[in-house]
């Protein structure tokens, strides 16, 4: 018996009749021999973390657009803490930890240079909807290497549906969706009094008397939530008393930090850049580098331009407006 049977058959005796088994899984959109050490979720996540697209999230705005300090929030780092607190949970709850990690890795691939100034502005310039959760599943089909990473189809639905209308079909999937509130609300507040745009004492204090007064208590306080009403549930879901205060946090988020605050005074900025490269670029096709080029007789340019766009991360598409728009100086 190879190690992957053992993992899989070790799976169906100690996990949740609720957990999504990885024998089970529906399977790749393109078959392929199995691997004889690693689960199918394990190897998606392998493939996630190895990706191009994963590595650039280090240097894409979470909420804070070109801070000056070490210790802001990045896409990655928001992302590892996702997968932390995902995980946490998920294994609270005896659900499939690969799973949930592989989905909580991949959730935010798609994300765009700038944060939600940058997912904003493409989709107003964009004639298509665009939204970074299904940018997140154009990125591991279709943009990362040659035909996508060929995910299982529990991690794509995980990443799809981390957020908007629709429901994952796995509750692996049901618990990255709660872990990235989770994890957004709380370390933007850490961030935000950091970057000083509020203090501690401002957060309302009827929801710290619910959630607790510190970071690491409105986690906790969330988290266990989470954990003991889901526990005997075919369901993930906070109860309605930490669910109501949770999001009063979040209103009081984008009332305080991400619409009017100084953290978004730079935004306007960042957003004039990437209107400015996709003008360019719908008028300069061919400037765009060779593996966008070759994909011009198979989709719009406007797909391929907001694609391209979508994958810079900060610091690229400061230096492509630079080199495009700002003069060299002058060398005597």
């Amino acid at each position: 018996m190879d190690i992957r049977i053992y993992k899989e058959n070790l799976e169906e005796e100690i996990l949740s009749p609720y957990a999504t088994l990885s024998k089970k899984s529906k399977g790749r959109k393109r078959e392929e021999p199995h691997c004889s050490v690693r689960t199918i979720f394990e190897r998606d996540k392998d493939r996630i973390i190895y990706s191009k697209a994963f590595r650039r999230l280090k240097h894409k705005t979470q909420v804070f657009i070109a801070p000056e300090g070490d210790h802001y929030r990045t896409r990655l780092t928001h992302t590892l803490e996702v997968s932390q607190i995902a995980r946490t949970i998920a294994r609270a709850l005896n659900l499939n930890v690969d799973l949930t990690e592989a989905i909580a890795l991949g959730h935010d691939l798609g994300h765009t240079p700038f944060g939600h100034t940058g997912e904003d502005t493409l989709n107003e310039l964009c004639p298509f909807d665009f939204l970074h959760n299904e940018q997140s599943l154009r990125v591991v089909d279709y943009l990362e290497r040659e035909g996508g990473l060929n995910l299982s189809y529990e991690v794509r639905d995980g990443i799809l549906n981390h957020t908007g209308k629709n429901k994952p079909t796995t509750l692996e999937a049901s618990v990255v969706r709660l872990a990235d509130r989770i994890a957004y609300i709380n370390h933007d507040i850490d961030d935000a009094i950091r970057g000083k745009v509020i203090k501690a004492e401002d957060l309302p204090m009827d929801i710290v008397n619910i959630l607790g007064e510190t970071h690491s208590n409105r986690i906790n306080t969330m988290v266990q939530d989470v954990i003991n009403n889901s526990m005997e549930n075919n369901q993930i879901a906070m109860t309605g008393k930490i669910s109501k205060a949770t999001m009063e946090l979040r209103k009081f988020l984008f009332d305080k930090v991400y619409i009017n605050s100084i953290a978004k005074q730079e935004g306007k900025k960042a957003k004039n850049i990437l209107i400015q490269l996709y003008q360019y670029f719908f008028k300069n096709i061919d400037s765009l580098p060779e593996e966008f080029r070759r994909k011009i007789d198979m989709e719009d340019k406007e797909r391929i331009i907001c694609d391209y766009i979508a994958g810079m991360t900060d610091i690229y598409a400061i230096n492509k407006f630079t080199d495009i728009f700002v003069p060299d100086p002058w060398k005597v």
